[in-house]
């Protein structure tokens, strides 16, 4: 028998966090250029 287990909700923010302030629907280069950006500030 093969179980899965379904990440808590609290993980799966934690996972998708850094692409909170990303429009839906932005494609590659806005997802690059917003990480890059993040990336500098840090």
């Amino acid at each position: 028998m093969t179980t899965t287990q379904e990440p808590d909700e609290e993980e799966e923010e934690q996972v998708d966090d850094h692409l909170a302030d990303v429009e839906e629907g932005a494609g590659c280069t806005e997802i690059w250029e917003h990480l890059s950006e993040r990336r500098n500030d840090d």
